[in-house]
């Protein structure tokens, strides 16, 4: 089971994502879009990250907001793995 992160390194490497905050035992962004379409297509596409690395967030989708949140379920709070899917989230927005 991944080992859960201590809250000052939780801290430190929250500062390395933009806009990504903690929210309770998560890590939270959420996106707008102009179209409620658009937003879907957003979800898919995190998708597509989420089941290459096999590590899967949470979608609340509410019209042109997608917020996500991202916890190792497993291990009941926040672990490397949820920074990696992060990070692999905010790169896969920037090449598409």
């Amino acid at each position: 089971m991944p080992k859960l992160l201590s809250k000052q390194d939780i801290a430190s490497r929250l500062a390395a994502l933009k806009g990504w905050k903690l929210e309770g035992n998560f890590l939270a962004k959420s996106f707008e879009f102009d179209e409620f379409i658009k937003g879907i297509s957003f979800v898919s596409r995190v998708a597509r990250v989420a089941e290459r690395l096999q590590h899967h967030p949470d979608f609340v989708v509410r019209y042109t907001t997608v917020k996500l949140l991202i916890q190792t379920h497993s291990a009941g709070g926040i672990t490397l793995k949820d920074f990696q899917l992060a990070s692999a989230i905010e790169r896969g927005l920037r090449e598409a």
